[in-house]
């Protein structure tokens, strides 16, 4: 069996022309892509990164992952059959509302793409989930996703390398927690900092790094 090396995105929040500009650093027959979550909220190109997600899924089968973020949880909350979500619709949901006006097939294109995104990625070395698992009894508890999804705070040592993203760095760059051996990859894209990927081996040993800085066609500034 062929171990690739990892090509760890953090949070796009809706960074189109930020997020195709790294992926141009990334090597699809050399490295596994996985991406932490929260394609969509925020910037202003959620359908469009969603889509680029999707069609990289096609393209590179069994190549590519693309996790579930709280952004994407809360959106099939509030297009689903408890919605409307007030909650989301403040924080980021409305502009993604927005952007899905007048296109609604690829709204539920994507609805259903997003249903089926892990909340992990793991292998006996690296564990890649949204917020981290956090010292709660059940991370992966259907009913109560804290752990992997909403956590800001210290994190588990699960006895391999975590990476989350979820919580931005205050440098725009990745931080690593070394008590609980975990990689921060959230850079503040979605605030004009910038896009992060990590390069791992398959055991965890970071090769490199890419900072992309937020393209302003991507951003709201305020």
């Amino acid at each position: 069996m062929i171990h690739h090396n990892l090509f760890l995105i953090g949070d796009v929040h809706g960074c189109y022309h930020t997020f195709r500009e790294l992926l141009g650093h990334w090597r699809p027959q050399e490295e596994l892509l996985v991406q932490t979550g929260d394609l969509v909220d925020r910037g202003r190109f959620g359908p469009e990164c969603v889509q680029l997600a999707l069609e990289l899924e096609q393209q590179y089968p069994g190549r590519t992952v693309f996790l579930r973020g709280n952004h994407e949880h809360e959106m099939l909350k509030h297009f689903g059959p408890t919605g409307p979500n007030p909650a989301w619709l403040g924080w980021g949901g409305r502009a993604t509302v927005q952007q899905y006006q007048g296109r609604p097939d690829l709204l539920q294109q994507h609805l259903s793409w997003l249903r089926q995104r892990p909340f992990t990625w793991e292998n006996d070395y690296v564990l890649v989930s949204h917020a981290g698992f956090a010292d709660t009894e059940a991370p992966l508890d259907a009913e109560n996703m804290d752990g992997v999804l909403w956590r800001r705070g210290p994190l588990r040592n699960v006895g391999r390398r975590q990476v989350v993203g979820h919580t931005p760095t205050a440098t725009g760059a990745p931080t690593f927690e070394a008590a609980a051996n975990a990689l921060y990859i959230d850079t503040g894209a979605c605030f004009g900092r910038n896009l992060s990927a990590l390069r791992l081996s398959f055991t965890g040993d970071l090769l490199g790094e890419v900072l992309i800085p937020t393209s302003l066609l991507d951003i709201v500034l305020t």
